[in-house]
């Protein structure tokens, strides 16, 4: 568990191990409160799709490659026109949508902390006829967890998590992510987890725009009011992270819809970072990174999971962060489909894409991440991570890890 702990300065090492100390009991409270045994205790410690391309940075047209301009190009895409403003035009002919398509070239000081504070929640709701519709494959309604706000700083109790940016045709969004091993490049990885569903819109769309992530977002926790004449470095003090390649599943591309739709079940998304401004990998940066754990265990099996996110829709307003631990149940939305797990959480939407933990030989490991939950907040449910899901992270790691 350690992993999730690293400090970023090697002076607050005790510190760090210290505060790692704290979140267990925590999480061993919260557990045992959601009617857990001394076993939910033990278990809970926790701290596809084909790849696609987009080219950031460098002396091309606009201070982006020749490449990436050719391929704007050929969608009739302006380059100059597109980096001042002309990624707003959300027209069908220039939503692009395939997975070859994915273009994500930096707007140097877009994300500035107003533009991250208005964001909206991207969520994904699902109605009680939709869960009722696997036929009896689904366990009970879990009941309602309280989510419990994380200690701060952020990057020294939950240092891999933090929020997902991007534009979509309603305005500027949100998700959580979480900051993930790359087996192929140890201590140096540049991946983030998240949702399908916070890099495209499924069946009816395509590909979001200006896609970034910002780790321990709001380290401090600071509340609305502290945080009105707020700086970059406050609401981002590990910079701004820009996708330049993204992976999702071929399952949500073609299926996915507001209510989660057939893609639901394959609603997960992994990105390739880039620093705004130049820099060591994020993982150094951060000083952490989870592994992601394949293995997609059956609920009962699984033991306790918690979920990590910064719910942004009332009660809350996307400032902090918050967890839940629950042991989790089955939620089935078809006979054809895969089951989700789920978990009791009140988090709202904003907390989608986050990370849910487990461990595994005394590891934390990311092992879901929140999908979809019901109109009256109530839990959460995430997909199963299997083969799938494992041939996206490799394709990710080893094409693009590098880079």
């Amino acid at each position: 568990m350690r992993s999730i702990f690293t400090p970023v300065l090697p002076r607050r090492r005790r510190r760090t191990a210290l505060a790692a100390g704290g979140l267990v009991a925590a999480l061993a409270l919260t557990a045992t409160a959601c009617g857990g045994s001394e076993k939910d205790e033990a278990d809970t410690k926790p701290s596809g799709g084909t790849s696609q391309a987009a080219d950031t940075g460098g002396d091309g047209k606009a201070g982006l490659p020749a490449g990436l301009a050719d391929r704007l190009k050929e969608h009739g895409i302006d380059v100059d026109q597109w980096k001042d403003g002309g990624w707003k035009n959300w027209d069908k002919d220039k939503w692009l949508s395939e997975a070859k398509d994915f273009v994500n070239p930096v707007i140097e000081g877009l994300w500035k902390p107003d533009r991250m504070k208005s964001a909206k929640e991207a969520d994904k709701t699902v109605t009680t006829k939709d869960a009722a519709a696997d036929r009896g494959v689904s366990d009970p309604e879990p009941a309602p967890v309280e989510a419990v706000a994380e200690k701060t700083p952020y990057h020294e109790n939950a240092a891999p998590v933090g929020k997902v940016f991007f534009d979509s045709p309603e305005g500027s969004m949100v998700c959580s992510g979480t900051v993930v091993k790359d087996v192929n490049h140890p201590g140096k990885s540049n991946l983030v987890w998240t949702a399908g569903h916070c890099v495209h819109a499924g069946g009816s769309g395509g590909w979001y725009r200006n896609i970034a992530f910002v780790p321990s977002y709001n380290d401090l926790g600071k509340s609305e009011v502290e945080l009105a004449d707020a700086t970059t470095t406050e609401m981002a003090p590990y910079g701004t992270w820009w996708a330049d390649w993204a992976s999702t599943s071929n399952q949500w591309i073609q299926g996915g819809s507001d209510s989660g739709g057939d893609g639901a079940a394959h609603d997960y998304s992994l990105l390739h970072v880039k620093p705004e401004q130049g820099g060591k990998s994020l993982e150094e940066t951060v000083g952490a990174a989870l592994e992601v754990d394949f293995s997609a265990p059956s609920a009962s099996e699984a033991g306790s999971m918690g979920a990590w996110g910064y719910p942004a829709a009332p009660p809350y307003n996307g400032l902090k962060m918050f967890k839940c631990v629950d042991r989790p149940g089955r939620l089935s939305l078809s006979p054809s489909l895969p089951t989700m797990y789920r978990i009791g959480c009140t988090m709202t939407g904003g907390s989608s894409g986050g990370g849910w933990f487990r461990v595994v030989d005394g590891e934390t490991r990311l092992v879901s991440n929140t999908s979809i939950g019901p109109l009256d907040n109530t839990w959460l449910a995430g997909p199963q991570l299997g083969p799938e899901a494992e041939a996206m992270y490799q394709d990710m790691s080893r094409t693009y890890g590098g880079q």
